[in-house]
C-alpha cells in the first residue's frame, strides 16, 4: 500500500513540476494570436474568450499540438526516434504562423534544457543532440511527451496536463488583455473541464489523416500579430 502511494505521488509531483507556471521557459510570453482576436474586438467579454478557448481546445489543439504530443509519447514507448524525427518535422510544416512556430521550439528547447539534468533517457540525449546538429527544432509538444513518457507517466494524464496548461495560459492572457476579472478566469477554467477530457478522450488515438487540420482564422491572427502597431506578447 504504502509503495503504491508513493509511487502515485511521485508521479504527481513529476507531473506537477512539468506544468509549474513558473517554469523559465518564457511560456507567459505568446498568445499565439489571442492578441491580435483581442484588438480587433473578436474576443472582448467573459463569453467570447471561453468560446475562443473551447475552440481552440475541440477544433485545433486536439489536430495539432496535441495529436503530435500523443503520437509522440507512442514513439518514446516504442523507442522510436526516427519516428520523433519524423513528427518534429511534419508538426513544422502544420505550424504557418512564423512567430507561433519559433515560439513552440523555443519553449520545447528550454524545457527540454530543464529536465534532462533530471530524467536519464537516450531517447532524450538523442534529441538534444538531434537539437543541436539542426536535424530537428525540438517542439515544445514533442518534448513535452518525451519528458513526461520518461517521468514514467501515463498517456492520459500527459494529454489532460497539457490540455490543462494550454487552455490555463490562453485564459490567463485573455483576462489580462481584455481586460477581465480574476474570477471570471476561474469560472472559465472550472467550465472548461468536462471540454478538457473530452479533448484528451478525442486525442488519444489520433487519426493522422486529421492532423493540422487548422482554424484558419487563428492562423490568420498569427501571422498579423506579426506587424501589431502595439503589443504585449511575443506571438
Amino acid at each position: 500500500m504504502a509503495q503504491t502511494l508513493n509511487r502515485s505521488l511521485t508521479d504527481l509531483g513529476a507531473l506537477l513540476h512539468l506544468v509549474d507556471p513558473t517554469l523559465p521557459i518564457g511560456g507567459f510570453n505568446h498568445s499565439n494570436g489571442l492578441e491580435t482576436f483581442v484588438q480587433q474586438r473578436v474576443v472582448e467579454s467573459k463569453a467570447t474568450l471561453e468560446e475562443y478557448v473551447q475552440t481552440q481546445l475541440l477544433q485545433n489543439w486536439i489536430y495539432n499540438d496535441g495529436a503530435y504530443l500523443s503520437l509522440a509519447f507512442d514513439a518514446m514507448c516504442e523507442g522510436n526516434f526516427d519516428r520523433l524525427c519524423e513528427l518534429d518535422w511534419q508538426l513544422s510544416a502544420t505550424k504557418v504562423a512564423r512567430e507561433s512556430r519559433e515560439g513552440s521550439f523555443k519553449l520545447g528547447v528550454r524545457l527540454l534544457k530543464i529536465f534532462i539534468r533530471y530524467e536519464t533517457h537516450t531517447l532524450l540525449t538523442a534529441y538534444q543532440q538531434a537539437i543541436a546538429e539542426k536535424r530537428v527544432q525540438g517542439y515544445f509538444p514533442i518534448v513535452f511527451a518525451m519528458v513526461a513518457q520518461a517521468m514514467g507517466l501515463s498517456k492520459a494524464d500527459t494529454l489532460y496536463a497539457f490540455y490543462y496548461n494550454a487552455a490555463v495560459g490562453a485564459i490567463t492572457n485573455g483576462v489580462k488583455l481584455i481586460p477581465l476579472s480574476q474570477m471570471d478566469g476561474q469560472d472559465i477554467l472550472f467550465d472548461l473541464r468536462g471540454s478538457l477530457v473530452q479533448a484528451v478522450e478525442l486525442s488519444f488515438d489520433p487519426d493522422e489523416e486529421w492532423l493540422g487540420a487548422a482554424t484558419l482564422a487563428n492562423d490568420i491572427r498569427a501571422m498579423q500579430h506579426e506587424v501589431l502597431y502595439t503589443r504585449l506578447y511575443m506571438s
